[in-house]
């Protein structure tokens, strides 16, 4: 492994990193649920700073670029792809400025999912490539320290990632996004996914996104035995299970009234499936027990997710300030100035 500002970092404590930037600036009206495209960093330059900074209050270390979907291919669905290059580098350069702001810390050019990847196709990876190139080659002179590839539910274009990724010099995450089917969609194995992109290179593995604590922990001790590099793990804060590993088909089993649209909870109907702090708290301390050193929350994360999972593992946050004191509170608390009488409506509130 090489010996770098990420792997040492990560060698002697956790390291949080906040992704979900998608549904978190959907949800305070700053870009477009279906399109998820981050025009953001154009049209609204300060709302994206201000959540960087809001995660990185919260104890995230790295300040990663939101450029995720802002690739040529999908600014041509929008019919936008002379803002391709623009949109990066204000998003690029949004990230450093946040992240020289605080001693430390990271900042991380991103590349993820195309969702043209053809495993029989060699003239779209080749498509692929060039595009993760260009956003590599912008990172770099953006003043990128790491790169991160995430959200890749094929292989192959994992690895196609890695390889664009690594040619730039910089350390490497790369983080996969396994289906329901419990592997990769061109049959390849998760765990022999992710011991390939451990020899091709990576200083982290793992997986994000798609699966909540419930269903990425299970995979997660997998990859944690099969690999020697530092694991990744970036859930999305939504109570998968089981039967529906993923958030794409989470059912809402609570009688809800008004379903969305387009027949699925994904992606704006997650709300009365979501975890609460607790449990993300409790998902980062598990991983840690078992070894996983990077950690974040993907998807519908919050800043609070992420001082949760910080506190968890022992980290004290800017944003720690103003973490719950339910001393005070007049139905929990226990100060003098609390009337027994007002206190015991609890029960019966």
């Amino acid at each position: 492994m090489n010996d770098n500002k990420l792997t040492r970092l990560l060698d002697a404590r956790p390291v949080i990193c906040a992704e979900g930037f998608l549904f978190e600036l959907e949800r305070r009206g700053y870009l477009t649920a279906g399109e998820f495209v981050p025009e953001v960093a154009l049209e609204y330059p300060q709302a994206l700073r201000n959540l960087h900074v809001d995660f990185q209050r919260a104890g995230s270390d790295i300040v990663e670029a939101f450029t995720y979907n802002g690739h040529r291919e999908k600014m041509r669905v929008i019919g936008k792809e002379d803002l391709l290059e623009p949109l990066n580098r204000a998003a690029l350069k949004i990230a450093r400025e946040v992240a020289d702001a605080k001693t430390g810390n990271l900042m991380a050019g991103n590349i993820s999912n195309t969702n043209i990847w053809d495993p029989a196709d060699p003239a779209r990876q080749a498509e692929v490539r060039a595009m993760f190139d260009e956003m590599v080659g912008w990172a770099v002179e953006e003043g990128a320290d790491i790169l991160i590839g995430e959200t890749f539910y094929y292989a192959g274009e994992a690895l196609c990632a890695l390889e664009a990724a690594k040619a730039s010099g910089l350390p490497v995450v790369l983080t996969l996004a396994p289906m329901a089917a419990n592997e990769m969609m061109d049959g390849v194995g998760i765990v022999e996914t992710c011991q390939k992109l451990e020899q091709a290179g990576a200083d982290v593995v793992g997986l994000n996104c798609f699966r909540g604590p419930q269903t990425m922990m299970p995979w997660l001790r997998k990859v944690r035995a099969a690999v020697s590099c530092h694991v990744g793990a970036l859930p999305v804060p939504y109570r998968t299970t089981k039967e529906e590993p993923t958030f794409f088909n989470l059912s809402d089993h609570n009688g809800c009234t008004c379903p969305s649209p387009h027949g699925r909870t994904f992606p704006t109907a997650l709300d009365p499936l979501a975890c609460n702090r607790y449990e993300i708290g409790a998902f980062a301390r598990e991983a840690q027990a078992i070894g996983v050193n990077y950690l974040g929350v993907c998807c519908g994360a919050s800043p609070m997710h992420i001082r949760e999972m910080a506190e968890a593992v022992g980290r004290e946050t800017e944003a720690s300030r103003f973490s719950e004191r339910m001393e005070n509170h007049f139905m929990y608390g226990q100060n003098d100035r609390l009337p027994a009488h007002i206190r015991a409506l609890g029960d019966g509130a």
